[in-house]
């Protein structure tokens, strides 16, 4: 998927450690999408587009995939001349932190490309011991966290402030939080966008500005995600 210039989106697998009530993939055509035999036409597409610098690795999840199939996508990306960074989206590394093994971990230092982390964490409960220590291994990348706002379950200072608390405790830094995708069946989860921005203020009162995550809003057709608030 080449949405936006300069970055270039692998659909890695449509597996996933959880299925999120307000995730908008349970409606994707996975069969349609999906890499095939881990790579299919995506690398010559990559190769002819030399303006994409960036490839970010979703799914599902990428860790779903073993951990050498995993660093032979990774290889085959490094060996793509304008590439500069690869960036994976994780929630199952949350979830299941002993996926974070020490293989994995090891793996990734010194590599030929950049590697970005973003980790899926909503509340701060998500991060406990266990995660931590798992997270750890992999302070040597840049880690970074997106969150989206959910109707009583973040929404509210308290929270969304420990959130970013512990992320940064953890080695990660607050990226995104992003307002809901319009799905359905998720309304009930909907925040505002007046009682969002408010919640932003109230944020920017309380933590300083590295802590405090963009407020976006993805909208169809539109050439970068909005950003409604820092």
């Amino acid at each position: 998927i080449h949405k936006y210039r300069g970055r270039a989106l692998l659909i890695v697998s449509g597996a996933c450690a959880i299925h999120c009530r307000y995730c908008f993939r349970k409606h994707f055509p996975y069969r349609d999408k999906q890499l095939r035999n881990e790579f299919g036409s995506a690398y010559d597409y990559l190769l002819k587009h030399n303006e994409i610098e960036e490839v970010i690795l979703s799914g599902g999840d990428p860790l779903s995939y073993p951990n050498q199939k995993l660093f032979r996508l990774c290889e085959k990306l490094e060996s793509i001349p304008h590439l500069r960074r690869i960036r994976i989206h994780t929630r199952l590394a949350i979830v299941l932190p002993a996926r974070l093994d020490a293989e994995l971990s090891s793996w990734f230092k010194p590599r030929s490309k950049s590697y970005i982390i973003v980790f899926h964490i909503n509340h701060p409960n998500e991060i406990d011991d266990e995660v931590t220590a798992a997270v750890a291994a992999l302070r040597h990348l840049t880690l970074l966290n997106q969150a989206v706002l959910l109707r009583r379950v973040n929404d509210d200072v308290a929270t969304l402030k420990q959130l970013s608390l512990r992320c940064f405790e953890s080695g990660i830094l607050p990226y995104y939080l992003h307002l809901l995708d319009a799905v359905r069946g998720t309304s009930h989860f909907a925040v505002s966008l007046p009682q969002a921005r408010q919640l932003m203020a109230q944020l920017n009162a309380e933590l300083p500005g590295y802590l405090v995550p963009k407020l976006v809003k993805e909208y169809p057709r539109q050439a970068a995600k909005k950003v409604i608030a820092y």
